[in-house]
């Protein structure tokens, strides 16, 4: 198959939609598990590929099998995060609220380090995050049921606080199933108890990394990164 038009045309699918997700090499093959220089490789048009290989990547450039051997030109996703218009609404499986850009960059890269390839928004306050969830303002064009299946909710938020932000989707019966994780600065914070009584699953002391998120991921479907179970779980 190497030095194929085939390999050629996979080569550039590849590599354009990896272009468009705005990941580099390194960050695809963490997130197929493929070595970096077997993507280059293939990127190169170099190298034999395993059905296996396609479904590793498949997966981790967030397209079906299908569509990537397909060679389909797609409708354009935008970024992971901001780009409201260019929003790819399917793909919006997490929703991170955070107003810190080094928090909102390490917590990202932890989800890498975990193998999470679910399609993350970050929105960067309480406002932005109201209109995200109740499809107003900015976000009017979006369909309410196609609401994220995990929140990462900051508390000390721009606009409007995290706990109003937690009382408004508890409150509404479209968005109260949601799971809803709150990132706070200490785990000694008196807001703690009132987020867990308001009906957060648990909360992540920030910043947020690998080693604290992974204490979390045994309570997660790895494939949808959904909190199971009913008790809340504290993380430090």
């Amino acid at each position: 198959m190497s030095d194929s038009p085939l390999t050629s045309q996979f080569a550039a699918a590849v590599r354009k939609r990896r272009s468009s997700l705005g990941l580099s090499q390194e960050q695809l093959s963490l997130r197929s598990g493929l070595h970096r220089t077997y993507i280059a490789g293939i990127e190169r048009g170099a190298r034999n590929l395993t059905l296996k290989s396609v479904a590793r990547l498949a997966q981790a450039l967030e397209v079906s099998v299908g569509r990537l051997l397909s060679f389909e030109p797609e409708q354009p996703t935008g970024a992971a995060e901001g780009g409201v218009a260019a929003l790819d609404r399917d793909f919006v499986e997490i929703l991170l609220v955070e107003d810190n850009p080094e928090d909102v960059e390490l917590t990202l890269r932890a989800f890498e380090l975990a193998r999470f390839t679910n399609r993350t928004h970050v929105v960067r306050d309480g406002a932005e995050a109201l209109d995200f969830l109740f499809c107003t303002g900015a976000y009017a064009s979006r369909k309410r049921e196609e609401h994220p299946r995990l929140i990462l909710l900051d508390l000390n938020l721009p606009k409007v606080h995290g706990i109003e932000i937690l009382r408004r989707i508890k409150a509404d019966p479209q968005l109260q199933k949601i799971p809803v994780v709150v990132l706070t600065a200490s785990s000694e914070d008196a807001d703690i108890a009132r987020t867990i009584d308001l009906g957060a699953e648990a909360y992540l002391v920030k910043p947020v990394g690998f080693d604290n998120l992974s204490k979390v991921t045994p309570q997660l479907s790895f494939r949808w990164a959904l909190l199971e179970g009913n008790a809340p779980a504290t993380v430090g």
